[in-house]
């Protein structure tokens, strides 16, 4: 079990990271470009353009991501 508290949060967090990334790219092959800098910066930007995009996979994947890492990690903190 505490192989779990320790690995979960770091690929969920992982994950997470992946999806961004992939979403700052695909939002960087559309114009306007600048979505993809704010989006770095301002990271729940990301999905919600994404989502406009019609990168809607990518978009839920991020945000499965996000809810996965955070109830992990939430779980961790509490063991």
């Amino acid at each position: 079990m505490d192989i779990l508290l320790v690995a979960l949060p770091s690929l969920a967090f992982a994950a997470l990271v992946t999806t961004h990334v992939r979403l700052l790219f695909g939002l960087l092959s559309e114009p306007p470009r600048l979505r993809a800098l704010w989006a770095l910066f301002v990271p729940p930007l990301a999905p919600f353009w994404a989502y406009r995009e019609k990168l809607k996979g990518w978009a839920t994947a991020w945000a499965i991501a996000l809810v996965t890492y955070a109830l992990s990690l939430l779980l961790a903190t509490a063991a």
